[in-house]
């Protein structure tokens, strides 16, 4: 009598499981999200430089990260969102660093050192972005058009600087007159994969102490190149 119940029971969950709805994976989803993993390829051109600085050969950054998106209205075309990303800025210029040992001291190279092939200072960053989005893409469509902007929080974790000269190398790292917090605003705009970014720094890329002939260095950056964007 226990089996014979026991094997009616067994069938009628199974029929039960056999009437549930079959999941549809390709339904569209009106919920959906543009979590996106970035990457970004630029120029970096330095403002407010001292008398005599000059920028050569090409002045490089990268930036990878992931940014989570949420909306903030019914269609979906408008949202804020938030991230983490590492970035490498790099410097190539004419402006000279030597640590002397009780300090490190800074001029713009001049006659002093005729012959140099490489002067170059690498920054390393973690990121932060807060941006607002707008974009006209549907639950079907996810080639759209896009115009991302927002505050880039960014901490300096690591920096180089190295001078190759027919004279000397000169080698340092992690120098302590860079700030370690660096801000500013940034500007994705374009369709679909392929879009044009812009970056402009709000401080400088040394403390304020630092100073050439007692004229503090007040460079800040201004970057401009692709932004890439992947679902």
């Amino acid at each position: 009598m226990r089996f014979n119940l026991f094997i009616s029971i067994f069938f009628m969950t199974l029929s039960g499981f056999s009437q549930q709805e079959v999941i549809d994976f390709d339904a569209v989803d009106s919920l959906y999200r543009e979590d996106q993993f970035y990457f970004n390829f630029t120029y970096n051109n330095l403002r407010n430089t001292p008398d005599g600085f000059r920028q050569n050969k090409f002045s490089s950054g990268i930036g990878i990260g992931f940014v989570r998106d949420m909306p903030i209205n019914k269609k979906r075309t408008w949202s804020i969102a938030t991230g983490l990303g590492y970035s490498l800025a790099v410097y190539n210029q004419n402006l000279v660093i030597e640590n002397t040992g009780s300090q490190i001291s800074y001029q713009v190279i001049g006659t002093d050192i005729t012959n140099y092939s490489k002067d170059k200072l690498s920054l390393h960053f973690i990121d932060l972005p807060v941006e607002i989005r707008w974009r006209n893409s549907t639950p079907e469509n996810h080639k759209f058009w896009r115009v991302y902007s927002g505050l880039k929080l960014s901490y300096l974790f690591n920096n180089q600087y190295k001078l190759v000269s027919s004279d000397a190398t000169i080698k340092i790292s992690n120098n302590k007159d860079l700030n370690k917090l660096h801000y500013g605003v940034y500007l994705a705009v374009g369709h679909n994969t392929w879009n044009i970014y812009s970056y402009y720094g709000l401080n400088s890329l040394f403390k304020s102490s630092v100073k050439i002939d007692n004229e503090p260095i007040q460079m800040s950056t201004m970057n401009f190149g692709l932004m890439f964007y992947i679902l």
